[in-house]
């Protein structure tokens, strides 16, 4: 790499991360896909939305002064409903999509590690399937250290036991008990 210098003289350190980037994005480009991409996309994301409200409306979403457990997935899936309704409409006319390739398989397996999560919680609470997420997710999906993996994940199984079931006090199906 070149001896980039900004006026002052001392090394252009923005200037070769812009070029390292733009290298790097030139090796990795993916063939466009066109608008039938777009649709396909906005399908997919939008069957993923409708599953969603389906849990979520069997977990029960009660009051939003005592919510159930599965309010805020009914939210989330909500969003991503409305959301892939929009693409579905606009998307048809957006040429900046890519073509599928091996690299589109990684979020389906996070999609079907997220309905497993769903269909194991009411059966064995969400501690294990949680726990099984977040390591699929961190370490066969994000790449991330085994180390890192496990305290990540244990601590964010952890904090949503404390935060959901001690200070929310949300009714969610659990292992332990403290």
């Amino acid at each position: 790499m070149s001896d980039q210098r900004s006026t002052t003289g001392a090394p252009d350190i923005l200037g070769e991360i812009e070029a390292e980037v733009a290298e790097t994005l030139a090796e990795e480009e993916l063939p466009p896909g066109g608008p039938a991409y777009q649709t396909i996309g906005a399908l997919l994301t939008l069957a993923v939305g409708i599953g969603g409200l389906v849990l979520a409306l069997d977990y029960g979403l009660d009051s939003l002064r005592r919510p159930g457990p599965g309010l805020w997935p009914f939210v989330c899936a909500s969003v991503i409903t409305v959301l892939s309704v929009v693409l579905l409409v606009v998307g048809r006319r957006l040429e900046d999509s890519v073509a599928f390739s091996r690299a589109s398989v990684l979020p389906a397996i996070g999609v079907l590690t997220f309905i497993g999560l769903g269909v194991l919680m009411p059966l064995i609470g969400f501690e294990i399937p949680s726990l099984v997420l977040c390591v699929v997710w961190l370490r066969f999906l994000g790449g991330e250290t085994w180390r890192s993996t496990v305290l990540i994940s244990v601590g964010t199984v952890a904090a949503f036991y404390l935060l959901f079931l001690h200070g929310l006090s949300i009714p969610l199906p659990h292992l332990l008990t403290f």
